[in-house]
C-alpha cells in the first residue's frame, strides 16, 4: 500500500508542476485567441470587471491530470477509464465554450444535444463498469454497511450520477477558485476512499486530479487570470463521479461533494419556486451569488464555502471509514 501512496504523492506533484507551468503558456495563448469570458447582465456588478478574462483555462487541469496519469499508472484500466470519462466530459465542455466564447454564440451547446452526449457517455461507462470492469451493480448506503443490489437499474442510477455531477460542478464554477478549491478537498476524500477500499491504482488518478486542481488555482484564485470554463467544470465532475463509481461510494459523493449537491438545489428551488409563485427563494443563484448580493465579499464566499466543502468531506470520510 505504502507504494501505491507514494505512486499517488507523486502524480499529484507532477501534475501540480505541470499545471503551473502550463498557466504562464496557456494564458497568454488564450488571450491571443480572444476566449474572454461573457458576463451575465443581471450577475453582481462586481463580475462586470471579469469580462474578457480568457476561459477554457480547464485545458490546463485536463492536461496535468492526463500526463501524470499517464507517467505513474499508464496501463491500468481503472485509470485509463477515469480519464476517458473526464476528457469526454471534457470535451463536451471544449465544444460548448468553443461555440459561446469563439463563434459567439452566447447559449453554446442546446440542452438536448449536450444531455444526448453525456447520457451516450454515461451508457458506455456503465457497461464498461459491470461487463468489463466486473465492478458489479451493488451501491453502499452511508453510515450503515448495508450494500443495496441495484441489478439493471444500476445503469440508469450511474448515468444519473455522472450527468448530475458534471452540471453540479458546473454550477459551483461561478466565482474564482470555487470549483477548483472545492474539487482538492473532494479529490482528497476520494483518494482516501480509494485507499480504504483497496482500488490503489485509482488512488494515483485521484492523486493527480488533486495536484492539477491545486496548480490551477494558482492562477484561478481572486482575483482570476484564467477561468476554467465549462472545459474544465464539466471535465471534473465526470471525474470525481468516475471515481465515486468505481468505489462504490456513489452515495457518499452527495456528502463529500454537498458543495456541489447545495449549489446544484438553489438552481432548483429557484426555478421551481419562481415557476409556481412568480417569486425568489434567493437573490439570485446558484447560492454563491447569493451571499454576494447580499455584501459578501467574492473571496468570503470562496473561503467560507471551501470550509464548508471540508466539512462534508470530512463527514463522508468519517461514515465510510466506519462502515470499512
Amino acid at each position: 500500500m505504502e507504494v501505491y501512496i507514494l505512486n499517488s504523492l507523486l502524480a499529484a506533484s507532477i501534475a501540480l508542476i505541470i499545471s503551473i507551468i502550463l498557466g504562464p503558456i496557456m494564458i497568454p495563448f488564450l488571450t491571443r485567441l480572444k476566449v474572454g469570458q461573457n458576463i451575465r447582465e443581471e450577475g453582481p456588478e462586481s463580475h462586470f470587471e471579469k469580462a474578457g478574462t480568457p476561459t477554457m483555462g480547464g485545458i490546463i487541469i485536463l492536461s496535468s491530470v492526463m500526463v501524470a496519469s499517464f507517467v505513474v499508472a499508464p496501463t491500468n484500466i481503472q485509470v485509463l477509464l477515469a480519464l476517458f470519462i473526464m476528457l469526454a466530459f471534457g470535451a463536451i465542455g471544449f465544444w460548448d465554450d468553443y461555440i459561446k466564447v469563439v463563434l459567439k454564440r452566447s447559449l453554446g451547446l442546446r440542452a438536448r444535444e449536450k444531455l444526448i452526449l453525456q447520457l451516450l457517455i454515461g451508457l458506455l461507462f456503465a457497461i464498461i463498469l459491470i461487463f468489463y470492469i466486473d465492478r458489479g451493480t451493488d451501491i453502499i448506503v452511508p453510515f450503515t454497511g448495508y450494500n443495496i443490489e441495484l441489478g439493471y437499474l444500476y445503469i440508469p442510477f450511474v448515468i444519473l450520477v455522472l450527468l448530475g455531477t458534471s452540471n453540479a460542478v458546473n454550477l459551483t464554477d461561478g466565482l474564482d477558485g470555487l470549483a477548483a478549491g472545492t474539487t482538492v478537498f473532494v479529490s482528497i476524500a476520494f483518494a482516501l476512499v480509494c485507499i480504504m477500499t483497496s482500488n490503489f491504482e485509482l488512488l494515483i488518478f485521484a492523486g493527480a486530479l488533486f495536484g492539477g486542481c491545486l496548480g490551477f488555482l494558482v492562477y484561478n484564485k481572486h482575483p482570476a487570470k484564467v477561468f476554467m470554463g465549462d472545459t474544465g467544470s464539466m471535465a471534473l465532475g465526470g471525474a470525481i463521479a468516475a471515481i465515486a463509481a468505481m468505489t462504490k461510494a456513489e452515495l457518499f459523493l452527495v456528502i463529500i461533494g454537498g458543495i456541489y449537491v447545495i449549489e446544484a438545489l438553489s438552481v432548483i428551488i429557484q426555478v421551481g419556486f419562481y415557476q409556481l409563485t412568480g417569486k425568489r427563494v434567493f437573490l439570485m443563484s446558484p447560492i454563491h451569488h447569493h451571499f454576494e448580493l447580499k455584501g459578501w465579499h467574492e473571496k468570503k464566499v470562496v473561503i467560507v464555502f471551501w470550509i464548508i466543502s471540508f466539512v462534508f468531506a470530512a463527514i463522508g470520510i468519517l461514515g465510510f471509514r466506519n462502515i470499512g
